[in-house]
């Protein structure tokens, strides 16, 4: 989700912390890299603070990748029957253990494989790598082109080009990003022993305010009352020849 905070707010407030209102020793230009830097920072702690949700047809085969800009998959979520934005949802797909699924079905990335794993344009399973972390694999694999998702991904963020323009990552990071610009201005002068501590603790600040709402965001989670009994994949694939619906 994009913010409402523009570069002028950001800047103003930075420049008040560091008495510098005339751009003197912090131009605004050097401190807007600086802003475009820390949503960057950002994204690299919280995936989701840039997370977007598209529908997208799938190339044929198993393995697919995110669209142009795409940092990260964070979850496949179901078969839509199309990828524009009038599609109506399908079935649900869900994540399953590689190992699991090259145990029971060795030859599933093969487009002539036959049985529950025969490609096809409905998709029941999707594969993560941790490794790799721009693509992503659907079991049963896409037979045409015809075969769509609804898919939700980290997406790079927007630099912002001018200070009249907005934030790539919601408000509630505001105060983070101000924590990483004044990181960088005070590092600048770290030749200061007095500059180079703050430095050091608007860096702290940084990372423990986007971490600490990760953990919030988590505890008030509607997942959180039953997520503990939730296993984190699916257990086993249905035994070969069972018509998994």
């Amino acid at each position: 989700m994009a913010g409402t905070l523009t570069g002028v707010n950001l800047i103003s407030r930075i420049q008040d912390i560091l008495q510098d209102t005339t751009s003197i020793r912090w131009p605004a230009a050097e401190l807007l890299r600086y802003v475009n830097d820390a949503q960057r920072e950002v994204c690299n702690l919280r995936p989701e603070s840039t997370a977007t949700t598209v529908n997208v047809a799938l190339v044929v085969g198993t393995k697919q990748s995110l669209p142009s800009g795409g940092l990260r998959l964070i979850k496949v979520t179901r078969n839509m029957s199309a990828a524009g934005g009038s599609a109506t949802g399908k079935r649900a797909v869900r994540l399953v253990d590689a190992d699991i699924l090259n145990t029971q079905e060795p030859n599933w990335h093969d487009p002539g494989v036959s049985g529950d794993a025969a490609h096809t344009t409905t998709v029941k399973h999707y594969i993560f790598d941790e490794d790799d972390p721009r693509a992503f694999y659907v079991y049963p694999g896409a037979s045409t082109t015809s075969t769509f998702l609804e898919i939700v991904y980290s997406g790079s963020p927007t630099d912002l080009g001018s200070t009249s323009a907005t934030i790539s990552v919601d408000d509630i990071f505001g105060n983070a990003l101000i924590d990483y610009v004044l990181f960088r201005c005070y590092l600048k002068d770290a030749e200061y022993a007095a500059n180079q501590q703050r430095a050091g603790t608007h860096y702290q600040l940084f990372v423990s305010s986007v971490s600490a709402g990760g953990q919030a965001q988590f505890n008030v989670s509607p997942n959180q009352d039953v997520i503990s009994s939730l296993p984190a994949y699916p257990q086993s694939l249905p035994p070969q020849g069972m018509n998994n619906g």
